[in-house]
């Protein structure tokens, strides 16, 4: 009788390929991004509002905007982490706050994509993601995109390990593990 040791998947094939989440247990295929809800600092739990519904005054949460105490102002952003191998690259779905200005210009060019100045615009990351951030405050650039995409993130402090993995890309291995910390890694 003869004894095979199955042979473990490398990490870039672990994310290339199909692969059941050993979280939730659903079948992902390719690279997975993550998502925050809301901004770090939003005090509800409950449903979001419509987009069509923002109000200033208050607290208002939805899919891309949130207001709080209507003075504070956030967009739904990407910030994108190159993988070593991999074409695609990773996403962490997340907030960035916007001056009241900049807030208004990109809700007017929201739905048409048009924006008067173009961008970018500065910002703070209001999501830490873990091995990356800690709870210092954290500089962006906010650039806006065309066709209802969601503006796109860049660090501004080039010595920011974040900065560093936007710019030089990070292992399959160190993806695996911040998937694995958020509770959606391939399954063993």
């Amino acid at each position: 009788m003869s004894w095979f040791r199955r042979k473990r998947a490398s990490p870039l094939a672990s994310l290339a390929g199909e692969w059941r989440c050993a979280g939730c247990g659903e079948r992902h295929s390719g690279l997975m991004d993550l998502a925050a809800a809301a901004p770090d600092p939003w005090p509800h739990d409950g449903d979001r509002e419509p987009n069509g519904a923002i109000r200033f005054d208050g607290d208002f949460l939805s899919e891309d905007f949130c207001v709080l105490e209507g003075r504070y102002f956030f967009v739904r952003a990407v910030l994108e982490i190159p993988v070593h191998g991999l074409a695609e690259k990773f996403g962490f779905g997340c907030w960035s706050t916007l001056s009241r200005a900049n807030f208004d210009l990109y809700l007017a060019g929201f739905d048409d994509g048009r924006f008067p100045d173009g961008g970018p615009w500065s910002g703070w990351l209001s999501n830490r993601l873990e091995h990356f951030t800690d709870e210092e405050p954290l500089a962006l650039l906010v650039f806006p995109q065309p066709g209802r995409q969601r503006p796109t993130l860049l660090v501004q402090d080039d010595s920011h390990p974040l900065a560093i993995a936007q710019h030089e890309g990070v292992t399959a291995q160190r993806l695996l593990a911040l998937l694995h910390f958020y509770g959606h890694a391939p399954a063993a």
